[in-house]
């Protein structure tokens, strides 16, 4: 019997709540509030005891790319406050003796059951090689969801989450096994082309795409590479611009 997978769709209707700004609130804090009271994957999350609306984000991913099976190794980076790893758990099948994630977060992170979770910078030395004594073996699936916070300025959040974003697949071409696939998030402006002309040359499929979680007025995105066949090319070689226009798969 096959196992149904949860849907990433909110369900039922809920009734718009209108927040008023009090005396001590400001218009920002009573719009964010307002936001997160009327925002259904919010609800679905509390209601289906997902750590964070994040889940439904990654559950749509896995839904277009099949980046999930039982039995599968994953990594988890910035992991907290643990959505993706609930996820990756369930997915993979840990808690039936199947499968193994390790999640890591620069913030304090409750246990999830059926995962090996780390407090460490990911950027620190010595953070990866601990990542890969936790995992005692290659991955099928790395995942970053790390992003510094943001400053206001595009182009220096954008250059921030770039070099998280490549110190991530720095780990990832080490870890990969053959076949495997790499999930980044990003800022909209697209990959740089060192990231870029790096994840063409070893992986087979390389998409651009906004999950209908992430909010339309986030400038986040994610980059999934799928088929991982590590380094076969000279990346001189990759037309960057080959099957890639830096927007979402099926526009």
């Amino acid at each position: 019997m096959v196992e149904k997978r949860p849907s990433s769709t909110p369900t039922g209707r809920r009734t718009t709540v209108r927040v008023k700004t009090a005396a001590k609130r400001s218009n920002s804090s009573a719009r964010w509030l307002e936001r997160q009271l009327n925002d259904p994957y919010v609800a679905e999350a509390q209601k289906r005891g997902y750590r964070s609306r994040a889940a439904f984000k990654i559950l749509q991913l896995d839904e277009k790319f099949g980046l999930f099976a039982p039995g599968k190794r994953v990594v988890d980076l910035g992991a907290a406050p643990g959505g993706w790893t609930q996820m990756a758990v369930d997915a993979v099948r840990t808690q039936k003796g199947m499968g193994q994630v390790v999640g890591l977060d620069i913030l304090p992170m409750d246990p999830v059951p059926g995962a090996t979770i780390m407090q460490a910078d990911f950027l620190e030395e010595g953070a990866a090689d601990r990542l890969k004594e936790a995992l005692g073996g290659p991955a099928d699936l790395v995942l970053s969801d790390m992003a510094a916070p943001t400053t206001g300025h595009s182009q220096t959040d954008h250059l921030r989450i770039m070099g998280l974003a490549e110190a991530a697949y720095d780990f990832a071409e080490e870890v990969l096994s053959p076949g495997g696939a790499f999930v980044a998030k990003l800022f909209q402006g697209g990959a740089e082309r060192s990231l870029l002309e790096r994840l063409k040359r070893d992986f087979a499929t390389v998409r651009h795409a906004k999950p209908p979680a992430s909010r339309s007025d986030s400038s986040e995105t994610y980059i999934v590479a799928t088929g991982f066949r590590g380094r076969t090319a000279d990346p001189s070689d990759v037309d960057p611009d080959d099957n890639w226009r830096g927007r979402d798969e099926d526009e």
